[in-house]
């Protein structure tokens, strides 16, 4: 099986020259541990203990995926109401502490490993009550929730966190992991709020922004309750001054795209699709930072279906397979039925002894799919190599946006209710359609 995989492999690099597959590894899941409280109890788990509630990377687990199965990418996954506390809310005051124990994890994949990091903070466009993720907690921004934080806040968040790690060029920003079940205006809202912290920090490395519906890619186009308007709909009008920004994208391969389930029965080439031409269209880019299928055979076309699909249409820049850690024991990140298969965690095993998924998942159905032409050095960019991004106002500097007749366009009578409308590098329009401009931070001003 491996000797035919790795010669599919070989043929698929022949066929696609113009592949843009820069970054691909795997996510690590632990900093965002030790939460859960079965009554919801608000600050079950706060701070945390380290190595024992939450822990972010083993050193170790790094070593093995970069030295011996040659990846250059991490999406290291932390919680906010742990590197901002309850106390003082979401906005530019850390837990120093819990940063400090990120930023070693940061440090060590890419400094001492060269390896590429993604930020990921994994709290679902929440904050304050992360005891039942993913359905706890305020949403960012809600301004009817006298609870929420504020968009303001979290635009402040991320101008404190871009500035911490401005000089490192191996950084890539997630602005948040999985968004869910609230208005696609508020995601574009708070996303682009990120955004100019992050480039009024300084920072130029790329940025991964997520749309809503838990950022899937089979339901990009599509406008259903909880995931309305569709992020088709809203999302292009994102704007990078830097010009180095590309979507995040989550695709599981069960029949519910939910990642629980152990057989594989939905397939990337029809689910992708639509998602593929409206990159297109738009010009932007794409990385799939969540997938993953079963250990055993049955997920194994799809796993290579996947990878293939992202290998074959050069609006997907990288991948990571969800997930290891070093918290996980014998429990599986993914697409296990609830049984304990492991995860991808080199020398994880099952329960029942036998070898886990970064045997069965990782080394038997993914690793011969690594793309061996993974950029190396330079800024993390939507162009791979490295180098110096263009400052131009296109969001991926290699194509300029375009808008059909037939696609919604931004309101001409001016912001919508929760829209930015000033701030430090901003540009768009300053009159609110709905509401009045009221300034939040030198970063931002909102309507309303």
């Amino acid at each position: 099986m491996l000797a035919q995989r790795f010669v599919a492999a070989v043929v698929l690099m022949a066929s696609t020259a113009a592949a843009t597959i820069y970054y691909a590894g795997v996510a690590e899941s632990g900093g965002e541990f030790g939460v859960y409280s079965s009554s919801a109890t608000v600050g079950t788990g706060l701070p945390g203990r380290f190595g024992v509630d939450y822990q972010f990377i083993n050193e170790a687990t790094v070593d093995v995926y970069v030295d011996q199965n040659h990846i250059n990418l991490f999406r290291v996954a932390f919680l906010l109401e742990r590197m901002c506390p309850l106390a003082t809310g979401l906005g530019s005051t850390f837990n120093e502490t819990y940063y400090s124990e990120f930023a070693s994890a940061v440090n060590y994949i890419t400094v001492t490993k060269g390896a590429y990091c993604i930020l990921d903070p994994h709290n679902y466009m929440r904050y304050n009550n992360p005891s039942q993720q993913p359905t706890t907690g305020s949403i960012i921004g809600d301004t009817t929730d006298s609870k929420a934080a504020t968009t303001a806040q979290f635009a402040a968040f991320w101008g404190e966190l871009a500035g911490r790690f401005a000089s490192n060029e191996k950084v890539i920003f997630g602005l948040m992991n999985e968004p869910h079940d609230m208005d696609t205006n508020l995601i574009l809202t708070n996303d682009q709020a990120a955004v100019n912290a992050i480039r009024a920090a300084g920072a130029n490395q790329l940025i991964l922004a997520p749309g809503n519906g838990y950022t899937g890619g089979h339901s990009w186009t599509q406008d259903y309750t909880g995931n309305s308007p569709a992020s088709s709909a809203v999302m292009y009008m994102i704007t990078d001054p830097k010009n180095n920004l590309a979507f995040d994208i989550h695709e599981y391969l069960d029949s519910d795209f939910s990642g629980s389930h152990s057989v594989c029965s939905q397939t990337a080439a029809a689910n992708l699709a639509p998602l593929t031409s409206w990159l297109q269209q738009y010009g932007f880019k794409a990385m799939i930072t969540e997938f993953g299928g079963a250990n055993g055979t049955q997920c194994d076309s799809y796993i290579t279906g996947i990878i293939d699909y992202m290998a074959q249409n050069d609006v997907y820049i990288g991948w990571s397979a969800w997930a290891a850690g070093p918290l996980w024991g014998s429990y599986s990140a993914c697409c296990a039925n609830s049984e304990q298969w492991g995860s991808l965690e080199p020398g994880s095993t099952a329960s029942d002894g036998s070898p886990g998924m970064y045997t069965t998942v990782w080394l038997d159905e993914i690793q011969p799919l690594l793309p061996s032409t993974l950029q190396k050095t330079g800024i993390s960019s939507v162009n791979g190599g490295g180098g110096v991004v263009s400052s131009s106002s296109s969001a991926t500097g290699t194509t300029t946006k375009t808008t059909s007749t037939s696609s919604p366009s931004a309101t001409p009578t001016g912001v919508p209710m929760w829209g930015q409308c000033g701030g430090i590098g901003y540009t768009g329009s300053t009159v609110c359609a709905s509401g009045t401009c009221t300034y939040s931070n030198p970063w931002y001003s909102q309507c309303l």
